[in-house]
């Protein structure tokens, strides 16, 4: 038992410091060099499948042979995951972009309930409303309404929802680990990306993924890419071994961080309602943590009594 809470620290803790890692370097990606944001994705998921494609060779894992049926819900709902994000980003305030991804949680809970029959106390319930407040005390005075922008954030909430959940159902139903999942996923992901990408961002020339640009620009999109293995290969770990409404409550977590962390090392300012919304969303993880581990320990007691 303490072997694997010690691996799932190490998985939470990986996840924790590429997932920062990689929020500022894409945000200097984005903001200094203007590189298109799904060609990123696109690059991010490529070097993930060479990644995978090398610890297969140096013996990491075995790929498992799986049909592409079977892997393409998965691949088409991350692209939509992709798309709907991007979109609800563009057409909607940061503040509306953040409570929309607050929803993600609930809609988790009601789509495994309904959909795989899987039941949650109503104490785990409860801790979703100090996070939703929380987040909600973060973004609020960004928070604006469109027709057009609540379209694309609510299909963004249920395909990202769909996604998770099948990123943990798929593992448990073709009885594969997250490598050889991913290992499949990733490039199916990667060629419908390709495909996407001509429609919302230029290709060549200027401001393309096969534009002009410098070494140093090539050098942090790679960089980003490597750190891009870790963050996607870590998410389905930890899915794997825990749950959706788990990463979720995780993702939550890494908001607070780097909220506090651009306070702290970039001196951005932080309002009196934003450090409320910080504590009420740390107070929800708490909660959820200290609930879920109440109930590891009771399932324990119980299975110590079997005769």
């Amino acid at each position: 038992m303490l072997y694997i809470s010690g691996r799932l620290a190490a998985g939470l803790l990986v996840n924790l410091a590429a997932s920062i890692c990689i929020v500022f370097l894409n945000k200097w990606l984005y903001v200094r060099l203007g590189f298109p944001n799904l060609s990123l994705t696109l690059v991010h998921f490529a070097i993930t499948w060479l990644g995978l494609y090398l610890c297969q060779a140096l013996g990491a894992f075995s790929p498992k042979s799986l049909q592409p049926a079977q892997v393409l819900p998965l691949a088409l709902s991350f692209c939509g995951f992709v798309v709907f994000t991007n979109l609800s980003l563009q057409s909607n305030t940061i503040g509306t972009y953040q409570l929309a991804k607050a929803m993600t949680t609930p809609v988790i809970v009601v789509i495994q309930s309904v959909a795989y029959g899987k039941t949650f106390p109503l104490r785990i319930k409860l801790t979703l409303v100090p996070i939703t407040l929380g987040v909600f005390l973060n973004s609020y005075y960004d928070v604006k309404f469109n027709v057009l922008g609540m379209a694309f954030a609510t299909l963004g909430v249920l395909v990202t929802s769909l996604y998770q959940v099948w990123v943990g159902a798929k593992q448990h139903e073709l009885q594969v680990n997250s490598m050889q999942l991913l290992y499949y996923q990733a490039p199916m992901s990667s060629a419908m990306l390709l495909f996407i990408i001509p429609f919302f961002e230029p290709v060549f020339g200027e401001g393309g993924i096969f534009g002009p640009w410098t070494l140093t620009a090539v050098i942090m999109v790679l960089l980003s890419g490597i750190i891009a293995f870790m963050v996607n290969l870590s998410i389905y770990w930890i899915i794997g071994n825990t749950s959706p409404v788990t990463y979720n409550m995780f993702g939550h977590f890494k908001f607070c961080i780097t909220l506090l962390g651009g306070c702290l090392l970039f001196k951005d300012p932080l309002s009196v309602n934003q450090g409320l919304g910080i504590l009420c969303t740390l107070f929800g993880i708490l909660a959820y943590t200290h609930f879920k581990l109440s109930e590891q320990e009771s399932n324990k007691s119980k299975l110590a009594q079997r005769p």
